[in-house]
């Protein structure tokens, strides 16, 4: 190719470098706003439009994949009967889960937040989002391959959609009911997507509770080599 010539399937980066005092404030800007996000389990009933759900989704798209096969589908549910489906099976499982089957080492850690089998969240907020991994593709002929890194993936992408909902004021929290086969019959998902996440979003409740909790300081969640 010439100079000036662009490789098929491929476009110039477009990338504008701030200068080190703007990028400075940013981080710091962002950083703020970040650890002020709390995870509640009290919803406001309070509508949300779903045009914020939708940009919600959107942004989370623009996470990086194995490959770019975007290996996620965002599943939002604003239909109230729906949602007391979702929970009356999520709470049947859960209920199964705290009697029978936790693991002493999990209990220990979920006891000093007050969880347990009952899910007000579900109803209660405006809208809950369903997060599958597709742990296979289709191909243009039609038969099914692999996807790749889908868990990593999925995983990013769930973590820019709860900034997102963060930065438009609005609240979330993810749940994960185990087990979670119910989510993929109830919202007639195939069976190559396998749900990750259910997440509550909306409004906080007026009466709003958060565990009083302290995040794990800069030394502890990371090592530097300079």
């Amino acid at each position: 190719m010439g100079e000036g010539d662009d490789e098929s399937g491929f476009i110039h980066l477009e990338f504008a470098e701030l200068p080190a005092e703007e990028m400075l404030s940013r981080a710091h800007s962002f950083y703020e706003h970040m650890d002020n996000r709390r995870t509640t389990r009290h919803f406001s009933e309070r509508d949300v439009p779903r045009e914020l759900i939708e940009l919600a989704i959107k942004t989370a798209s623009t996470a990086p994949s194995g490959a770019h096969l975007q290996p996620w589908t965002f599943v939002a549910i604003s239909n109230p009967e729906l949602k007391a489906r979702i929970r009356e099976a999520a709470e049947s499982e859960e209920k199964t889960f705290y009697e029978e089957r936790i693991p002493e080492a999990w209990e220990e850690v979920l006891s000093p937040l007050g969880t347990d089998h009952v899910k007000d969240h579900i109803t209660d907020a405006p809208w809950i989002v369903v997060v599958f991994r597709q742990s296979q593709r289709q191909r243009p002929s039609g038969e099914m391959a692999p996807t790749y890194y889908s868990q990593e993936s999925c995983g990013i992408a769930s973590g820019l959609f709860i900034a997102a909902i963060h930065n438009m004021g609005l609240t979330t929290l993810t749940h994960t009911p185990s087990p979670m086969g119910f989510l993929r019959e109830i919202l007639g998902r195939p069976d190559h997507e396998h749900a990750m996440l259910l997440m509550p979003v909306g409004y906080p409740a007026d009466d709003a509770k958060v565990p009083d909790l302290n995040r794990k300081s800069l030394d502890e969640v990371s090592e530097i080599f300079e």
